[in-house]
Parts: C-alpha cells; structure tokens; sequence
C-alpha cells in the first residue's frame, strides 16, 4: 500500500477512542475550551477514515511531546479483534427459506463460506454484528421473490454487491466502503424480482450502549466543569469586592485622619494666638 492512500484507510473504535482521550487530556489542561473539546469530539466520532481524524489533534500534545496523533501504520490483525472472529468450519448453518414468513440470523452465530437464503412472499433478517465467520471471505446468496432480505453487518466488514435486481434491487450503498484489514469481506450475490435486498451498516447494541454510556460521562463533566467555573467566577468577583470594600476602608481612615491632623494643627494656632494676646495685655497693665 502506497503512503498516499494510507490517510484512506479506514479508522476503527479503537482509533477514535485514542483520539478521544488526547482530547479529553487537552481539556484537563486547559489547551481546549469546552466549546472547541465538543467539537472537536463530535468530529472524532464522525471520522471514518485516518485522513479525517489526523487533524482532528494535530497541534496537540501527547505526554510532552507531538508524535502522530494517530499512528496511521496499522497491523494487518489487531489480537483480540476480527482474528478471534475467524474461526473456521462449517458454520452454524447454511440457507435460511422465508415462504410466506420470515427468518432471522442473528447473535452470535457462524457464517459459513456459502450462504444461501431463499425469500418468496416473506423476509428475512441476517444479522453479521455480532457473528463469527468461517472464512475471511464469505459468500451470501439471496434469491427475493416478491419478497426481501435484510443484511446488517458492523463497521469494519467490507461487502461487495454482485446480485442482479428485475423489477426489484440489491442495495448499493455500502459498495466500495473499505473494511478493517483483517477484517472478513462479504460478496453478495444473488437474484431479486419484484422484491429486494437491503444492507445496513450498525453498531452493536453494546457499542451503542458504550457511546450512550461516554455521552453520559462526557455531559456529567462539562456540567461539573461549569460549575467549577461558575465557582472560580464567583469566588473572584467575591475576591474583587472584599478588595474594594477594603480599600474603601482605607480611604475613609487616612481622611479621617486627615481631617484629625488638621483640626489638632487649627487647635494649636488658636492656643498661641491666645497666648500672644496674653502676654500683650500682660505687657500694657
């Protein structure tokens, strides 16, 4: 892969959860406002791609230092990632039928290296987020009748769409999305008449719950910040008064003393006026 299509290469929750927390780092201390923090987070869980979020944290710091705020050299399998969710075998099953009813695949189950589904006057639901898979590359084969099949896979999972649609259509929306390397890609295939067959990209219910979970947190301490704020503000403006009140004291007493100084100096000059007009009728008798 060239350098220049790594910016290109897609992020994973991973990536934006490190990003995440140099963001949340920054506002510790004090290099982000609040306003430029949820921003800045609101962008990192939009970024799809290393391209997008490389910006994101270019001019901050991490530990004292600047290295790449995200390391845009990725392993081809993370441990602990997709390679436990390429497991091998034969897989849970191989076709689903929907005549007149429904199916579903959906938890976590094992998707063979070929899939067939058959749907006529019904639907189906195949559910990938939380499936493991017997190959890194599977195939899934929907025939939709008059009827329709709904594919929902997890971000990472590459699909590519090869099915034919007369009066009817296979969802294009997720072709040419990149997957995780390492990731297992999907092929599509299949034939839909007078019916379709959708895809769907989702999160699972977990992760859903885990972002709920930080939106939570997040609010909880931009509400604990501003009360901090409003505290510190308030102290200091409480700071400014007592200062004034003060020197308004201050004031007063040097005036008062001013005016004590003069009065005891207006005293003394009319006690030796007295004394010379003394000693003068002294002198005449």
């Amino acid at each position: 892969m060239t350098d220049d299509a790594v910016p290109e290469l897609r992020a994973s929750d991973a990536d934006r959860e490190r990003v995440a927390e140099v963001l949340r780092d920054a506002v510790a201390e004090g290099r982000l406002d609040m306003e430029e923090f949820e921003e800045r987070l609101e962008a990192t869980y939009k970024a799809r791609t290393y391209g997008e979020l490389t910006p994101i944290t270019r001019d901050l710091p991490v530990a004292g230092v600047t290295p790449p705020p995200v390391n845009m050299v990725k392993e081809p399998v993370d441990s602990g990632s997709w390679a436990g969710r390429i497991v091998g075998g034969e897989g849970s099953s191989t076709g689903a039928v929907a005549i007149l009813s429904g199916f579903q695949r959906k938890g976590r189950w094992t998707v063979p290296k070929r899939f067939t589904c058959f749907s006529f006057f019904g639907g189906g639901d195949l559910d990938l987020r939380e499936a493991n898979f017997a190959d890194r590359e599977v195939e899934i084969n929907c025939i939709a009748i008059m009827g329709g099949v709904q594919l929902i896979v997890p971000p990472g999972v590459e699909v590519v769409v090869r099915g034919i649609g007369i009066m009817g259509a296979f969802d294009q929306s997720q072709e040419g999305v990149r997957g995780d390397p390492g990731a297992p890609r999907v092929i599509l295939t299949g034939f839909a008449f007078w019916g379709g067959v959708g895809v769907e990209r989702k999160v699972t219910r977990a992760e859903r719950q885990r972002l709920k979970e930080e939106r939570r947190q997040e609010k909880l301490e931009r509400g604990s910040s501003a009360k901090q704020l409003y505290g510190s503000h308030r102290d200091a403006v409480s700071g400014l008064h007592e200062a004034h009140r003060e020197a308004m004291d201050e004031h007063r007493e040097a005036t008062r003393r001013r005016h004590e100084e003069r009065r005891e100096r207006h005293e003394e000059r009319r006690e030796r006026q007295r004394e010379r007009r003394d000693r003068r009728h002294r002198d005449w008798d």
